[in-house]
Protein backbone atom coordinates (compact mmCIF):
# COMPACT_ATOMS: atom_id res chain seq x y z
CA UNK A 1 0.00 0.00 0.00
CA UNK A 2 1.49 3.43 -1.20
CA UNK A 3 0.81 6.17 1.95
CA UNK A 4 2.42 8.83 -0.23
CA UNK A 5 1.82 12.58 0.94
CA UNK A 6 0.31 11.60 4.37
CA UNK A 7 2.67 13.64 7.20
CA UNK A 8 1.63 15.49 9.99
CA UNK A 9 2.75 18.97 11.04
CA UNK A 10 3.02 21.07 14.08
CA UNK A 11 4.29 24.30 14.83
CA UNK A 12 6.34 24.25 17.47
CA UNK A 13 5.92 28.05 18.59
CA UNK A 14 2.45 27.79 18.09
CA UNK A 15 0.45 28.29 22.08
CA UNK A 16 -2.53 26.53 21.06
CA UNK A 17 -1.08 22.95 20.46
CA UNK A 18 -2.90 22.04 17.53
CA UNK A 19 -1.78 19.51 15.17
CA UNK A 20 -2.56 20.21 11.35
CA UNK A 21 -2.87 17.06 9.82
CA UNK A 22 -2.56 16.23 6.27
CA UNK A 23 -4.12 13.73 4.18
CA UNK A 24 -4.16 12.42 0.30
CA UNK A 25 -5.78 9.79 -1.12
CA UNK A 26 -4.29 6.27 -0.43
CA UNK A 27 -3.77 3.77 -3.01
CA UNK A 28 -3.89 -0.32 -3.34
CA UNK A 29 -1.32 -1.47 -5.12
CA UNK A 30 -1.22 -5.11 -5.45
CA UNK A 31 0.02 -8.19 -7.37
CA UNK A 32 -1.95 -7.11 -10.45
CA UNK A 33 -3.28 -3.51 -9.73
CA UNK A 34 -1.08 -2.48 -13.04
CA UNK A 35 -3.06 -4.54 -15.52
CA UNK A 36 -5.53 -2.49 -17.84
CA UNK A 37 -6.52 -4.87 -19.87
CA UNK A 38 -4.92 -7.02 -22.74
CA UNK A 39 -2.67 -4.76 -24.64
CA UNK A 40 -4.38 -5.81 -28.05
CA UNK A 41 -5.42 -3.49 -30.90
CA UNK A 42 -8.23 -3.96 -33.06
CA UNK A 43 -6.50 -6.90 -34.97
CA UNK A 44 -5.98 -8.72 -32.23
CA UNK A 45 -2.44 -7.94 -32.25
CA UNK A 46 -0.31 -7.27 -29.52
CA UNK A 47 0.75 -3.76 -28.65
CA UNK A 48 4.69 -2.99 -28.16
CA UNK A 49 5.89 -0.61 -25.03
CA UNK A 50 4.22 -2.77 -22.21
CA UNK A 51 0.63 -1.57 -23.26
CA UNK A 52 -1.90 -1.71 -20.55
CA UNK A 53 0.55 -2.91 -18.60
CA UNK A 54 1.15 -6.21 -20.28
CA UNK A 55 4.49 -7.61 -21.48
CA UNK A 56 5.38 -10.47 -23.68
CA UNK A 57 3.07 -14.03 -23.66
CA UNK A 58 2.13 -12.33 -27.46
CA UNK A 59 0.60 -15.93 -27.89
CA UNK A 60 -1.62 -16.09 -24.67
CA UNK A 61 -2.49 -12.81 -25.38
CA UNK A 62 -3.95 -13.47 -28.97
CA UNK A 63 -5.68 -16.59 -28.48
CA UNK A 64 -7.45 -14.99 -25.08
CA UNK A 65 -8.34 -11.59 -27.48
CA UNK A 66 -10.45 -14.04 -29.77
CA UNK A 67 -12.34 -15.44 -26.81
CA UNK A 68 -13.20 -12.01 -25.72
CA UNK A 69 -14.32 -10.57 -28.71
CA UNK A 70 -16.46 -13.77 -28.75
CA UNK A 71 -17.77 -13.12 -25.64
CA UNK A 72 -18.30 -9.65 -26.50
CA UNK A 73 -20.43 -10.69 -29.13
CA UNK A 74 -22.58 -13.39 -27.15
CA UNK A 75 -20.78 -16.19 -29.66
CA UNK A 76 -19.67 -18.32 -26.73
CA UNK A 77 -21.48 -19.78 -24.00
CA UNK A 78 -20.49 -23.18 -21.95
CA UNK A 79 -17.09 -23.32 -23.10
CA UNK A 80 -14.24 -23.62 -21.13
CA UNK A 81 -10.19 -22.46 -21.75
CA UNK A 82 -7.04 -23.32 -19.47
CA UNK A 83 -4.28 -21.51 -19.19
CA UNK A 84 -1.67 -23.76 -18.21
CA UNK A 85 1.88 -22.75 -18.03
CA UNK A 86 5.34 -22.86 -14.99
CA UNK A 87 4.66 -20.13 -12.20
CA UNK A 88 4.95 -16.65 -12.47
CA UNK A 89 4.27 -17.28 -16.44
CA UNK A 90 1.09 -14.55 -16.40
CA UNK A 91 -1.17 -16.46 -16.40
CA UNK A 92 -3.50 -14.64 -13.52
CA UNK A 93 -2.56 -11.68 -15.27
CA UNK A 94 -3.83 -12.38 -18.66
CA UNK A 95 -7.27 -13.43 -16.96
CA UNK A 96 -7.01 -10.36 -14.93
CA UNK A 97 -6.49 -8.61 -18.61
CA UNK A 98 -10.19 -10.28 -19.55
CA UNK A 99 -11.47 -8.70 -16.99
CA UNK A 100 -10.72 -5.14 -17.26
CA UNK A 101 -11.59 -5.47 -21.39
CA UNK A 102 -15.03 -6.83 -20.63
CA UNK A 103 -15.66 -3.90 -18.44
CA UNK A 104 -18.29 -3.63 -15.55
CA UNK A 105 -21.08 -4.88 -17.67
CA UNK A 106 -20.37 -8.58 -17.63
CA UNK A 107 -20.24 -10.32 -14.98
CA UNK A 108 -16.31 -11.66 -13.96
CA UNK A 109 -16.35 -13.58 -10.72
CA UNK A 110 -12.73 -15.12 -9.37
CA UNK A 111 -12.28 -17.65 -6.95
CA UNK A 112 -9.30 -20.21 -5.96
CA UNK A 113 -9.69 -24.18 -6.26
CA UNK A 114 -9.24 -24.50 -2.45
CA UNK A 115 -12.06 -22.16 -1.68
CA UNK A 116 -14.59 -24.63 -2.26
CA UNK A 117 -13.59 -26.36 1.16
CA UNK A 118 -13.19 -23.84 3.05
CA UNK A 119 -16.45 -22.06 3.26
CA UNK A 120 -19.41 -23.42 5.18
CA UNK A 121 -21.77 -25.09 2.40
CA UNK A 122 -21.18 -27.86 0.18
CA UNK A 123 -18.52 -27.99 -2.52
CA UNK A 124 -21.10 -28.53 -5.55
CA UNK A 125 -23.35 -25.83 -4.01
CA UNK A 126 -19.82 -23.54 -3.53
CA UNK A 127 -19.62 -24.35 -7.12
CA UNK A 128 -23.04 -23.50 -7.86
CA UNK A 129 -23.08 -20.23 -6.25
CA UNK A 130 -19.74 -19.26 -8.61
CA UNK A 131 -21.43 -20.03 -11.55
CA UNK A 132 -24.67 -17.91 -11.13
CA UNK A 133 -22.66 -15.31 -10.03
CA UNK A 134 -21.16 -15.00 -13.45
CA UNK A 135 -24.64 -14.95 -15.17
CA UNK A 136 -25.94 -11.70 -15.77
CA UNK A 137 -29.29 -10.94 -16.65
CA UNK A 138 -30.32 -7.25 -18.13
CA UNK A 139 -33.83 -6.75 -17.15
CA UNK A 140 -35.63 -4.49 -19.65
CA UNK A 141 -38.61 -2.14 -17.89
CA UNK A 142 -40.83 0.79 -19.82
CA UNK A 143 -41.78 3.78 -16.85
CA UNK A 144 -43.89 6.42 -17.59
CA UNK A 145 -41.83 9.73 -16.64
CA UNK A 146 -42.34 13.40 -16.67
CA UNK A 147 -39.41 14.86 -17.94
CA UNK A 148 -39.39 19.23 -18.77
CA UNK A 149 -37.58 22.23 -17.45
CA UNK A 150 -38.86 23.85 -13.82
CA UNK A 151 -40.42 27.38 -14.76
CA UNK A 152 -41.55 27.88 -11.37
CA UNK A 153 -42.42 26.56 -7.99
CA UNK A 154 -44.94 27.91 -5.83
CA UNK A 155 -44.91 26.64 -2.15
CA UNK A 156 -47.97 27.80 0.20
CA UNK A 157 -48.23 27.14 4.03
CA UNK A 158 -51.80 27.33 5.44
CA UNK A 159 -52.52 26.99 9.25
CA UNK A 160 -55.29 23.60 9.50
CA UNK A 161 -57.37 23.15 12.34
CA UNK A 162 -59.44 20.22 13.68
CA UNK A 163 -61.46 19.26 16.67
CA UNK A 164 -61.11 16.18 18.49
CA UNK A 165 -62.90 14.97 21.44
CA UNK A 166 -63.73 18.43 22.22
CA UNK A 167 -59.74 19.92 22.09
CA UNK A 168 -58.71 21.75 19.15
CA UNK A 169 -55.68 20.48 17.03
CA UNK A 170 -54.08 22.48 14.70
CA UNK A 171 -50.70 21.71 12.37
CA UNK A 172 -48.79 23.63 8.95
CA UNK A 173 -50.04 22.02 5.72
CA UNK A 174 -48.04 22.74 2.85
CA UNK A 175 -49.82 22.60 -0.73
CA UNK A 176 -47.98 24.37 -3.75
CA UNK A 177 -47.85 24.15 -7.64
CA UNK A 178 -45.07 23.14 -9.96
CA UNK A 179 -44.87 24.28 -13.58
CA UNK A 180 -42.73 21.94 -15.92
CA UNK A 181 -42.00 23.04 -19.49
CA UNK A 182 -40.28 21.72 -22.88
CA UNK A 183 -40.11 23.36 -26.06
CA UNK A 184 -43.32 22.62 -27.34
CA UNK A 185 -45.75 22.84 -24.26
CA UNK A 186 -46.03 24.00 -20.31
CA UNK A 187 -48.54 22.45 -17.81
CA UNK A 188 -48.72 23.17 -14.27
CA UNK A 189 -49.37 20.51 -11.60
CA UNK A 190 -51.07 20.54 -7.72
CA UNK A 191 -48.43 19.43 -5.44
CA UNK A 192 -48.98 17.10 -2.38
CA UNK A 193 -46.25 17.30 0.88
CA UNK A 194 -44.57 14.25 -0.35
CA UNK A 195 -43.67 16.10 -3.73
CA UNK A 196 -43.16 19.21 -1.94
CA UNK A 197 -40.34 17.15 0.28
CA UNK A 198 -39.21 15.15 -2.16
CA UNK A 199 -38.51 18.47 -4.26
CA UNK A 200 -36.82 20.21 -0.98
CA UNK A 201 -35.02 17.19 -0.74
CA UNK A 202 -33.47 17.19 -4.00
CA UNK A 203 -32.88 21.39 -3.91
CA UNK A 204 -34.85 21.70 -7.37
CA UNK A 205 -35.17 25.39 -8.04
CA UNK A 206 -36.64 26.95 -11.52
CA UNK A 207 -34.22 26.55 -13.98
CA UNK A 208 -33.92 22.83 -13.58
CA UNK A 209 -34.39 19.85 -15.84
CA UNK A 210 -35.79 17.53 -14.11
CA UNK A 211 -37.42 13.87 -14.39
CA UNK A 212 -40.42 12.43 -11.83
CA UNK A 213 -41.23 8.68 -12.08
CA UNK A 214 -45.19 8.63 -12.03
CA UNK A 215 -45.15 4.98 -10.31
CA UNK A 216 -43.18 6.06 -7.43
CA UNK A 217 -42.90 9.69 -7.55
CA UNK A 218 -38.70 9.63 -7.50
CA UNK A 219 -37.29 13.14 -8.52
CA UNK A 220 -34.31 12.87 -10.54
CA UNK A 221 -32.20 16.32 -11.42
CA UNK A 222 -30.74 16.01 -14.89
CA UNK A 223 -29.12 19.28 -14.83
CA UNK A 224 -29.68 22.74 -15.64
CA UNK A 225 -31.15 24.44 -18.42
CA UNK A 226 -28.73 26.30 -21.08
CA UNK A 227 -31.21 29.10 -20.78
CA UNK A 228 -29.89 29.97 -17.36
CA UNK A 229 -26.29 29.75 -18.22
CA UNK A 230 -26.18 33.36 -17.95
CA UNK A 231 -27.62 32.97 -14.02
CA UNK A 232 -23.67 33.46 -12.65
CA UNK A 233 -25.48 33.57 -9.00
CA UNK A 234 -27.48 30.36 -9.24
CA UNK A 235 -24.53 28.23 -10.11
CA UNK A 236 -21.17 26.63 -8.89
CA UNK A 237 -18.21 24.74 -10.67
CA UNK A 238 -19.96 21.73 -10.83
CA UNK A 239 -23.03 22.85 -12.41
CA UNK A 240 -24.19 20.59 -15.82
CA UNK A 241 -26.12 22.49 -18.29
CA UNK A 242 -28.35 20.47 -20.15
CA UNK A 243 -30.62 20.93 -23.60
CA UNK A 244 -35.02 21.79 -22.50
CA UNK A 245 -36.68 18.77 -23.63
CA UNK A 246 -38.08 18.38 -26.58
CA UNK A 247 -41.44 17.01 -27.11
CA UNK A 248 -44.85 15.58 -24.44
CA UNK A 249 -43.88 16.32 -21.26
CA UNK A 250 -45.21 12.71 -19.93
CA UNK A 251 -42.79 9.73 -21.72
CA UNK A 252 -42.28 6.29 -21.57
CA UNK A 253 -38.86 5.37 -20.89
CA UNK A 254 -36.99 2.13 -21.17
CA UNK A 255 -34.71 1.72 -17.50
CA UNK A 256 -32.20 -1.48 -17.24
CA UNK A 257 -31.66 -3.74 -14.25
CA UNK A 258 -27.81 -5.39 -14.18
CA UNK A 259 -28.16 -8.25 -11.62
CA UNK A 260 -26.65 -11.71 -11.41
CA UNK A 261 -29.01 -14.87 -10.85
CA UNK A 262 -27.40 -15.41 -7.41
CA UNK A 263 -28.29 -12.02 -6.52
CA UNK A 264 -32.23 -13.01 -7.54
CA UNK A 265 -31.56 -15.97 -5.77
CA UNK A 266 -30.40 -14.79 -2.33
CA UNK A 267 -33.93 -11.83 -2.79
CA UNK A 268 -35.74 -14.85 -3.13
CA UNK A 269 -34.35 -17.26 -0.93
CA UNK A 270 -33.90 -15.14 2.23
CA UNK A 271 -36.42 -13.73 4.77
CA UNK A 272 -34.82 -10.20 4.48
CA UNK A 273 -34.56 -10.31 0.75
CA UNK A 274 -32.33 -7.83 -0.80
CA UNK A 275 -30.49 -6.84 2.68
CA UNK A 276 -29.00 -10.87 2.90
CA UNK A 277 -26.55 -9.02 -0.20
CA UNK A 278 -25.37 -7.10 2.35
CA UNK A 279 -25.17 -9.37 5.17
CA UNK A 280 -22.66 -11.93 2.91
CA UNK A 281 -24.36 -14.98 4.66
CA UNK A 282 -26.30 -16.44 2.39
CA UNK A 283 -25.81 -20.04 3.36
CA UNK A 284 -26.98 -22.64 1.55
CA UNK A 285 -29.93 -22.06 -1.84
CA UNK A 286 -32.77 -24.65 -2.05
CA UNK A 287 -32.75 -26.13 -5.87
CA UNK A 288 -36.39 -25.69 -5.92
CA UNK A 289 -36.18 -22.15 -5.55
CA UNK A 290 -33.21 -21.91 -8.53
CA UNK A 291 -35.54 -24.10 -10.56
CA UNK A 292 -38.63 -21.40 -10.93
CA UNK A 293 -36.22 -18.66 -11.13
CA UNK A 294 -34.74 -19.67 -13.83
CA UNK A 295 -38.19 -20.76 -15.70
CA UNK A 296 -39.53 -16.94 -14.69
CA UNK A 297 -35.96 -15.86 -16.66
CA UNK A 298 -36.59 -18.18 -19.72
CA UNK A 299 -40.39 -16.69 -19.47
CA UNK A 300 -38.84 -13.04 -19.72
CA UNK A 301 -36.79 -13.57 -22.42
CA UNK A 302 -39.25 -15.33 -24.98
CA UNK A 303 -41.07 -11.75 -23.63
CA UNK A 304 -38.28 -9.69 -24.71
CA UNK A 305 -37.98 -8.59 -20.82
CA UNK A 306 -34.90 -10.08 -20.07
CA UNK A 307 -31.79 -10.57 -21.73
CA UNK A 308 -29.06 -13.72 -20.67
CA UNK A 309 -25.28 -12.17 -20.38
CA UNK A 310 -22.91 -15.57 -19.83
CA UNK A 311 -20.15 -13.99 -18.02
CA UNK A 312 -16.79 -15.46 -17.16
CA UNK A 313 -15.88 -18.07 -14.06
CA UNK A 314 -12.01 -17.69 -13.29
CA UNK A 315 -10.95 -20.51 -11.02
CA UNK A 316 -7.19 -20.05 -10.34
CA UNK A 317 -5.34 -23.73 -9.14
CA UNK A 318 -7.91 -25.69 -10.15
CA UNK A 319 -5.95 -28.75 -9.50
CA UNK A 320 -6.61 -28.16 -6.02
CA UNK A 321 -10.39 -29.39 -6.96
CA UNK A 322 -11.15 -33.15 -6.33
CA UNK A 323 -13.33 -35.71 -8.51
CA UNK A 324 -16.55 -34.67 -7.73
CA UNK A 325 -15.73 -30.57 -8.54
CA UNK A 326 -14.31 -31.86 -11.51
CA UNK A 327 -17.67 -33.88 -12.25
CA UNK A 328 -19.81 -31.14 -11.60
CA UNK A 329 -18.15 -28.49 -13.73
CA UNK A 330 -18.66 -31.09 -16.27
CA UNK A 331 -22.11 -31.20 -16.50
CA UNK A 332 -22.46 -27.77 -15.70
CA UNK A 333 -20.87 -26.56 -19.08
CA UNK A 334 -23.92 -28.61 -20.47
CA UNK A 335 -26.43 -26.17 -19.13
CA UNK A 336 -28.44 -23.34 -21.57
CA UNK A 337 -27.14 -20.75 -18.75
CA UNK A 338 -23.44 -21.74 -18.41
CA UNK A 339 -20.93 -18.65 -17.90
CA UNK A 340 -17.57 -18.97 -20.02
CA UNK A 341 -15.17 -20.62 -17.37
CA UNK A 342 -11.88 -19.81 -17.12
CA UNK A 343 -9.00 -21.95 -15.38
CA UNK A 344 -5.74 -21.75 -14.76
CA UNK A 345 -3.18 -24.04 -13.30
CA UNK A 346 0.80 -24.80 -12.76
CA UNK A 347 1.14 -28.54 -12.69
CA UNK A 348 2.44 -31.13 -15.10
CA UNK A 349 1.55 -34.55 -14.74
CA UNK A 350 0.22 -34.72 -11.33
CA UNK A 351 -2.56 -36.81 -9.53
CA UNK A 352 -5.83 -35.75 -9.14
CA UNK A 353 -6.79 -35.01 -6.10
CA UNK A 354 -8.41 -37.31 -3.85
CA UNK A 355 -7.25 -40.25 -5.95
CA UNK A 356 -4.33 -42.09 -6.94
CA UNK A 357 -4.83 -41.59 -11.09
CA UNK A 358 -2.25 -39.37 -12.91
CA UNK A 359 -3.59 -36.97 -15.65
CA UNK A 360 -2.21 -33.87 -17.55
CA UNK A 361 -2.43 -30.78 -15.11
CA UNK A 362 -3.94 -33.03 -12.24
CA UNK A 363 -6.88 -32.78 -14.46
CA UNK A 364 -9.43 -35.61 -15.87
CA UNK A 365 -9.20 -36.33 -19.12
CA UNK A 366 -12.98 -36.43 -20.18
CA UNK A 367 -12.41 -32.39 -18.63
CA UNK A 368 -9.35 -31.84 -20.36
CA UNK A 369 -11.53 -33.13 -23.66
CA UNK A 370 -13.65 -30.42 -23.24
CA UNK A 371 -11.05 -27.44 -22.67
CA UNK A 372 -9.09 -25.12 -25.28
CA UNK A 373 -6.25 -25.14 -23.61
CA UNK A 374 -4.00 -22.20 -23.45
CA UNK A 375 -0.11 -22.50 -22.84
CA UNK A 376 2.25 -19.59 -21.62
CA UNK A 377 5.86 -19.48 -22.27
CA UNK A 378 8.96 -18.56 -19.76
CA UNK A 379 9.95 -14.76 -19.72
CA UNK A 380 12.55 -13.37 -21.76
CA UNK A 381 15.50 -11.22 -19.71
CA UNK A 382 14.13 -8.09 -22.20
CA UNK A 383 10.44 -8.86 -21.12
CA UNK A 384 11.63 -9.13 -16.90
CA UNK A 385 13.45 -6.28 -17.55
CA UNK A 386 10.46 -4.60 -18.85
CA UNK A 387 7.93 -5.93 -16.27
CA UNK A 388 9.98 -4.50 -13.66
CA UNK A 389 10.22 -1.13 -14.92
CA UNK A 390 5.99 -1.23 -14.91
CA UNK A 391 6.04 -2.22 -11.89
CA UNK A 392 8.87 0.45 -10.38
CA UNK A 393 6.14 2.66 -12.26
CA UNK A 394 2.98 1.16 -10.51
CA UNK A 395 5.31 1.47 -6.97
CA UNK A 396 6.40 4.78 -7.30
CA UNK A 397 9.97 3.96 -7.38
CA UNK A 398 12.71 5.42 -8.85
CA UNK A 399 15.35 3.00 -9.76
CA UNK A 400 19.11 3.27 -12.03
CA UNK A 401 19.65 1.26 -15.24
CA UNK A 402 22.08 -0.59 -14.35
CA UNK A 403 20.16 -1.75 -10.73
CA UNK A 404 17.04 -1.97 -13.14
CA UNK A 405 19.82 -4.36 -15.55
CA UNK A 406 21.01 -6.32 -12.00
CA UNK A 407 17.43 -6.60 -10.98
CA UNK A 408 16.55 -8.51 -14.34
CA UNK A 409 19.22 -10.71 -14.12
CA UNK A 410 17.95 -11.98 -10.46
CA UNK A 411 14.43 -12.33 -12.01
CA UNK A 412 15.60 -14.54 -14.96
CA UNK A 413 17.93 -16.59 -12.60
CA UNK A 414 15.63 -16.98 -9.87
CA UNK A 415 11.58 -16.08 -10.59
CA UNK A 416 9.95 -13.44 -11.72
CA UNK A 417 7.73 -12.99 -8.20
CA UNK A 418 11.02 -12.75 -6.29
CA UNK A 419 12.40 -9.91 -8.63
CA UNK A 420 8.81 -8.01 -8.15
CA UNK A 421 9.03 -8.33 -4.45
CA UNK A 422 12.75 -6.92 -4.09
CA UNK A 423 11.79 -3.64 -5.67
CA UNK A 424 9.79 -2.42 -2.71
CA UNK A 425 12.11 -3.77 -0.16
CA UNK A 426 14.90 -2.07 -2.10
CA UNK A 427 13.49 1.27 -2.11
CA UNK A 428 13.36 1.26 1.21
CA UNK A 429 17.06 0.21 1.85
CA UNK A 430 17.85 3.27 -0.54
CA UNK A 431 15.34 5.54 1.82
CA UNK A 432 17.04 4.08 4.64
CA UNK A 433 20.46 5.99 3.20
CA UNK A 434 19.04 8.69 2.09
CA UNK A 435 18.31 8.43 -1.67
CA UNK A 436 15.73 9.02 -3.87
CA UNK A 437 16.84 6.42 -6.36
CA UNK A 438 17.47 2.88 -5.75
CA UNK A 439 20.57 2.01 -7.15
CA UNK A 440 22.93 -1.53 -7.36
CA UNK A 441 23.98 -1.47 -3.93
CA UNK A 442 20.56 -1.50 -2.51
CA UNK A 443 19.65 -4.55 -4.58
CA UNK A 444 22.58 -6.25 -3.37
CA UNK A 445 21.91 -5.74 0.48
CA UNK A 446 18.42 -7.01 -0.33
CA UNK A 447 19.17 -9.80 -1.94
CA UNK A 448 21.92 -11.09 1.33
CA UNK A 449 19.10 -10.09 3.20
CA UNK A 450 16.28 -12.07 1.56
CA UNK A 451 16.80 -15.64 0.10
CA UNK A 452 14.97 -17.10 -2.84
CA UNK A 453 13.53 -20.77 -3.36
CA UNK A 454 16.83 -22.16 -4.57
CA UNK A 455 19.11 -20.65 -2.36
CA UNK A 456 16.77 -21.75 0.49
CA UNK A 457 16.41 -25.73 -0.67
CA UNK A 458 19.98 -25.55 -1.21
CA UNK A 459 20.65 -24.44 2.87
CA UNK A 460 18.20 -27.22 3.68
CA UNK A 461 19.62 -29.84 1.89
CA UNK A 462 22.93 -28.85 3.48
CA UNK A 463 21.76 -28.62 6.84
CA UNK A 464 18.81 -30.88 6.62
CA UNK A 465 19.32 -33.01 9.28
CA UNK A 466 19.40 -30.22 11.85
CA UNK A 467 16.05 -29.68 11.40
CA UNK A 468 12.42 -31.38 13.15
CA UNK A 469 10.64 -33.79 10.74
CA UNK A 470 13.31 -34.23 7.93
CA UNK A 471 12.08 -36.31 5.58
CA UNK A 472 14.63 -36.82 2.93
CA UNK A 473 15.32 -40.11 2.41
CA UNK A 474 19.13 -41.48 3.98
CA UNK A 475 19.78 -43.72 0.68
CA UNK A 476 18.80 -40.80 -1.77
CA UNK A 477 21.18 -38.54 0.02
CA UNK A 478 24.21 -41.07 -1.02
CA UNK A 479 23.15 -42.43 -4.15
CA UNK A 480 23.67 -39.33 -5.87
CA UNK A 481 26.55 -40.13 -8.38
CA UNK A 482 29.80 -39.51 -6.77
CA UNK A 483 28.11 -36.64 -4.01
CA UNK A 484 28.22 -38.63 -1.44
CA UNK A 485 30.68 -36.81 0.02
CA UNK A 486 29.84 -33.38 -0.14
CA UNK A 487 26.80 -34.63 1.33
CA UNK A 488 28.04 -36.07 4.41
CA UNK A 489 30.26 -33.11 4.71
CA UNK A 490 27.05 -31.32 4.80
CA UNK A 491 25.27 -33.21 7.66
CA UNK A 492 28.72 -32.52 9.80
CA UNK A 493 27.83 -28.86 9.27
CA UNK A 494 30.64 -28.30 6.95
CA UNK A 495 29.29 -26.15 3.74
CA UNK A 496 30.91 -27.72 0.61
CA UNK A 497 32.83 -25.52 -1.42
CA UNK A 498 31.64 -22.73 -3.26
CA UNK A 499 28.42 -22.63 -1.62
CA UNK A 500 29.86 -21.90 2.14
CA UNK A 501 28.44 -18.11 1.33
CA UNK A 502 24.41 -19.05 0.25
CA UNK A 503 23.18 -17.57 3.77
CA UNK A 504 25.34 -14.95 3.64
CA UNK A 505 22.72 -12.20 6.06
CA UNK A 506 25.37 -9.24 6.91
CA UNK A 507 24.42 -5.94 5.31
Amino acid sequence: MSAAGIKLTGDSNATSGVTVRELTRLERIGAHSHIRGLGLDDALEPRRGGSQGMVGQAKARRAVGVIYRMINEGKIGGRAILLAGRPGTGKTAIAMGLAQELGEDTPFTTMSGSEVFSLEMSKTEALTQALRKSIGIRILEETEVMEGEVVEIQIDTAFSGEKAGGKAKGGMEKTGRLTLCTTDMETVYDLGAKMIDALSKEKVTAGDVITIDKASGKITKLGRSFSRSRDYDAMGSSTRFVQCPEGELQKRKEVVHNVSLHEIDVINSRQQGFLALFAGDTGEIKSEVREQIDGKVVEWREEGRAKIIPGVLFIDEVHMLDMECFSFLNRALESDMAPVLVIATNRGIAKIRGTEYKSPHGIPLDLLDRLMIVNTEPYLQSEIRQILTVRCEEEDVEMADDALELLARIGTETSLRYAIQMIITASLAAEKRKSAEVQIEDIKRVYRLFVDVKRSTQYLMEFNKEFMFNELDDSAEYDTGGNGKEQASAEDGVSPEGKGDAMTTSP
